[in-house]
């Protein structure tokens, strides 16, 4: 059952601008609803103190980033010349990209009040809309037009939507509690049979122009690339928490000639036995979703980060003896064009668990058919084999030159498809977002069958 539309990212182009600036507003205030109702599901004001895990801020930095963001970046733009709080703008400004699984961030901050922060935000909120109304505005909006920023703005907040869901997701079940407007799915059966799906050779094309795209983009985004795609095979469904067990069981975790070198060590650092999210109780496995944990839904998709996947990958290659991998960026392009995808519609349902139209979960891997495979897009990221990297005529955006440039250096790699909580710019076909390879996302994968290589860009 669909849920009521949570507003796509808007158009840049259109002949009514009056009508454009309230189509933005009301972008703007829905995705700022939206993400202080995902902090509701902390059950008191200790669960922002407390970190869900060691190598991120505490969730009080996160409530408090993506309206610092919005400030910086009206200041960077001309668009306003003084601070709201210059204390908490220098407290939040920048988050944690650590280097190692054992990065462990040690260093100590005053962190103010929940409702100082939520104060804060209410400031930032008037003072952007007030810009709204009052900033002259040519259409289309460019990468050059003073509207950037504000979309810029907006479109962050919308990404960490869905990295504060992943960090409530690994809080303790103590700091949580459920929400009426964050219910997950409930459905769960045996778990498909996986398959291999034939996928024709095919040319591909990436990349956009800063003139003449009518969505809002990221950097790394822009610029030509296209790809002659040879043929392969691709898995039908997500690899399912069912399909992942027998690796589990076989006792994978242990296995080093599964593991490359990054993984092996992730492992040995972490002593991982099982996909993060997975719970064992007795003989019985359970699975935490974000506010609680549930009988295991084998039908799922199994969430790992990109160590796990490959390891599987491997471990298959053995047991089947055939060329078994993650696909590339460029083969997860073929694959959307092979299933005859589209971009999320403006006003009705997504056709995949995405945008929250359907859950505050994943579900079964059965239950979005696209094509001749299921889940291309939506349920969770999909992992690639390919490191992220600049297309031809890659430039940074002055206002945020760091976005992308620190994440080429091969060791984030590129997800593709988008999840549940995926929203806005991350449900394009043009999106491209990387993470480091230990990085816990609502991230899964699928996996290809070919005798060609993984080629790196």
């Amino acid at each position: 059952m669909s849920r009521p539309l949570f507003q796509r990212t808007p158009l840049l182009d259109g002949d009514d601008v009056n009508s454009k600036r309230e189509e933005i507003r009301t972008y703007f205030h829905a995705t700022l609803d939206c993400y202080e109702q995902l902090f509701e599901t902390l059950r008191n004001d200790e669960a922002y103190y407390k970190k869900p895990i060691t190598l991120r801020h505490p969730l009080i930095f996160y409530l408090g980033h993506t309206a610092t963001f919005f400030v910086n970046k009206l200041i960077l733009a001309g668009l306003i010349t003084g601070r709201i709080n210059p204390r908490l703008e220098s407290i939040f400004a920048v988050g944690v990209d650590e280097m190692s699984w054992d990065d462990l961030d040690s260093t100590h901050y005053d962190w103010p009040a929940v409702e100082e922060v939520r104060a804060y935000r209410k400031t930032m909120r008037n003072l952007v809309d007030k810009l709204i109304t009052t900033m002259p505005l040519t259409l289309p909006i460019t990468w050059e037009s003073s509207w950037w920023p504000i979309l810029m703005g907006v479109e962050h907040e919308r990404i960490h939507l869905e990295t504060s869901s992943v960090l409530i997701r690994q809080h303790a079940l103590e700091f949580v509690q459920p929400h009426p407007d964050w219910q997950p799915c409930r459905k769960s059966a045996t778990a498909p049979h996986n398959t291999l799906v034939n996928v024709a050779a095919g040319a591909i094309t990436g990349g956009k122009n800063k003139t003449g795209h009518k969505h809002y983009g990221w950097d790394n985004e822009y610029g030509l690339h296209s790809a002659d795609i040879v043929a392969f095979q691709a898995s039908k469904y997500l690899v399912s928490n069912q399909e992942f067990l027998p690796f589990v069981e076989a006792n994978g975790y242990h296995t080093e000639s599964y593991w490359q070198e990054e993984g092996r060590s992730w492992q040995k650092f972490t002593h991982a036995e099982h996909p993060t999210f997975w719970v064992k109780k007795g003989d019985a496995w359970y699975l935490r979703l974000m506010t609680e944990e549930i009988p295991m839904p084998w039908d799922w998709p199994v969430e790992v980060n990109y160590h796990e996947a490959k390891a599987f990958c491997n471990w298959k290659t053995a047991m089947t003896q055939q060329p078994v991998r993650l696909p590339t960026e460029d083969e997860w392009y073929r694959l959307y064009d092979a299933a005859q995808l589209s971009e999320v519609p403006l006003s009705a349902p997504a056709t995949g668990n995405l945008h929250l139209d359907y859950y505050a979960s994943s579900c079964p891997v059965t239950e979005f058919p696209q094509g001749g495979f299921f889940d291309i897009t939506g349920n969770v990221w999909q992992w690639t084999e390919t490191p992220t990297y600049p297309f031809a005529g890659f430039d940074v955006h002055p206002l945020y030159d760091d976005f992308t440039t620190p994440t080429f250096d091969n060791q984030h790699n590129l997800i593709k498809g988008g999840s549940w909580v995926a929203c806005g710019n991350e449900t394009l076909h043009s999106a491209r977002y990387a993470f480091r390879r230990h990085f816990f996302q609502h991230a899964g994968f699928r996996y290809v069958v070919s005798d060609a290589p993984a080629t790196q860009p």
